[in-house]
């Protein structure tokens, strides 16, 4: 079965209204949900590359505080984003963030190791951001 885009939004949805209701004990003392502060530029990714059936999707774990953390993209590595994605998006903060975890959006200088690898990889291999989401779709498991 092939979601429609507007599928992809409604499922989004869901998932942001469950992990909100989500509880953690100690030790957790933080939990940033990327699909709540950072939603802008979750949804310009979707609208910009997930309109079409993909041959391939690659599922990650979880956000990087560096990546998703500050874009909403999953591997959001903000260069890549911003720069070979041509996405960038006002981005929220967290209702409460970690000192050593702040959330700067698309401003954060850090860069996130995993993205860069894949966005790199990907870039190297396909050229252009379009050229790759035309075969492959990239998402994460969990987005906390």
């Amino acid at each position: 079965m092939i979601c429609a885009l507007t599928d992809l939004f409604e499922i989004t949805d869901q998932l942001e209204r469950g992990l909100n209701r989500l509880r953690f004990g100690p030790p957790v003392s933080h939990v940033y949900n990327p699909l709540e502060y950072a939603r802008r530029g979750y949804d310009a990714y979707l609208r910009m590359y997930a309109g079409r059936p993909k041959e391939v999707v690659l599922v990650g774990m979880n956000p990087g505080p560096w990546g998703t953390a500050q874009t909403g993209v999953p591997f959001g590595e903000v260069t890549a984003v911003r720069d070979w994605m041509g996405i960038e998006a006002s981005i929220e903060r967290p209702k409460k963030t970690h000192p050593k975890r702040p959330v700067d959006g698309f401003q954060c200088k850090r860069r996130e190791v995993s993205g860069k690898r894949l966005w790199g990889w990907a870039k190297k291999r396909f050229g252009t951001a379009e050229n790759f989401f035309s075969r492959f779709f990239v998402t994460t498991y969990c987005p906390l």
